[in-house]
């Protein structure tokens, strides 16, 4: 199960590789710019065919994919293609983008090169890449959110604990000299319904979780407490305490972080709920505030990285993943013993994060990613805006072929990383603990 849950999931992942590059395609098309190539995966083809101008085919290494356009790169301003390529590391490689550039170009190509339109439509040729992983991200999210439910903690208490102990320590059991929690003193009891805290009711865990945090001293709770002979409501009188606590404000994905607030000792029940359409919308804002976050916090990831691979250490459970690592992940929740649909909605949530990190990713402005095609597009409109306010002549495309040197210094990091993500998912991969 698990080696079919590897093999499905890379599956997943393949078609929205396939996904992404049809955005791109299709805009492009929608512009008249012509596409030689549309392959899933790099290196060797394994697989392929042709339709009309297009040959669509899978590669050998399935990390990616691409689709060729015709002219990406501008000529130089005054300068003709195809002359010698001139020495020296920069300008050799710069002359090899260019030459690139042009090599499918055909007698009749002229007006179907991609730096030939307008920089808002190169925008959105190579924003709609992103986009379509970001539907489809969505679509995923609404039907397990919607469809599937998720796990929806609600103001009935569902175990109470014995001592105080700090969130950050993680040893079960009370340690000698812990001492009981309010609650335990208190007379709770696991299956209590909580009807009102300090005079007030509150409808879901969090608005409760937050309203013990910020009580002090002596407080009223009311419970409904089922027994044999049936319902009744008690005033319990718990005396709240300071404790170390998880942050609630904590980005989705991020490390945890603690803080000290009033404790009670409570756990809630946490039911499978389905979703309103506005509860995906705020979870869905949710995971895209702690991809953002994640991304952002990639850099500093390194010494851990080379600690898990070199040195034996614990690999971060919310560490960077490789499209590698993410389709061992498919397979560990396939292989585990649950219901069918609770597999499925685990499956489809990893795959519907995948795609929102693939989002996130092309939309930095760094060359080879999507982001950095739009950014010099962008900067070519808004010269092009400045030159017809100044009554000035077109000052023509940016000459993207320059900062290619710059691109393959991100590229070369972009690889480095990769490859040591890789590794550590596979020598010390990430055991999702389900």
């Amino acid at each position: 199960m698990l080696v079919l849950g590897i093999v499905l999931f890379a599956l997943g992942l393949l078609l929205s590789i396939a996904w992404h590059e049809l955005g791109h395609y299709s805009t492009a098309r929608l512009f008249g710019i012509r596409v030689p190539e549309f392959m899933v995966g790099f290196g060797p083809t394994v697989l392929s065919f042709r339709r009309g101008e297009t040959e669509f085919g899978i590669k050998a290494i399935p990390l990616g994919g691409y689709i060729r356009m015709i002219g990406m790169i501008p000529p130089p301003p005054g300068e003709r293609i195809g002359r010698s390529r001139r020495s020296g590391p920069f300008q050799g490689m710069i002359d090899d983008v260019r030459a690139d550039s042009v090599r499918d170009i055909r007698p009749g190509d002229e007006d179907r090169q991609f730096w030939t339109r307008k920089p808002w439509k190169r925008i959105i040729v190579m924003l709609a890449g992103p986009f379509m992983n970001l539907v489809l991200a969505i679509v995923l999210f609404a039907i397990v959110l919607m469809g599937f439910g998720v796990a929806t903690p609600q103001p009935v208490v569902s175990a109470v604990s014995e001592c105080v102990v700090p969130a950050s320590q993680v040893a079960p059991g009370c340690p000698p000299g812990a001492p009981p929690t309010p609650a335990a003193q208190a007379g709770f009891r696991a299956g209590d319904r909580i009807v009102t805290f300090d005079g007030r009711a509150y409808p879901d865990w969090e608005s409760l979780q937050r309203a013990i945090r910020d009580a002090r001293g002596t407080v009223p709770v009311v419970v409904e407490r089922t027994t044999p002979t049936g319902s009744q409501q008690l005033t319990l009188y718990p005396t709240l305490i300071e404790n170390q606590v998880p942050d609630l404000d904590t980005p989705l994905g991020a490390d945890p972080t603690y803080v000290t607030a009033s404790f009670l000792g409570l756990s809630p029940i946490e039911p499978v709920m389905r979703q309103s359409v506005g509860q995906v919308t705020e979870r869905m804002g949710e995971m895209l505030e702690g991809s953002v976050y994640a991304i952002a916090r990639l850099p500093e990831k390194v010494p851990a990285l080379f600690g898990a691979v070199f040195l034996g250490e614990e690999r971060e459970a919310n560490g960077p993943v490789s499209l590698v690592g993410v389709s061992v992940m498919g397979g560990q929740v396939l292989e585990q013993e649950r219901p069918v649909a609770v597999e499925i909605a685990l499956f489809l949530n990893l795959l519907a994060a995948v795609n929102l990190s693939l989002c996130l990713l092309n939309l930095l402005p760094i060359l080879p990613l999507d982001g950095g095609h739009v950014l010099p597009a962008a900067w070519e409109a808004v010269k092009k805006r400045i030159a017809r306010l100044r009554g000035r002549p077109d000052p023509g495309p940016v000459d993207l072929a320059r900062l290619m040197p710059i691109g393959v210094g991100f590229a070369a990091v972009i690889m480095a990383y990769g490859a040591l993500v890789i590794v550590a998912d596979i020598v010390n991969p990430i055991d999702l603990g389900l």
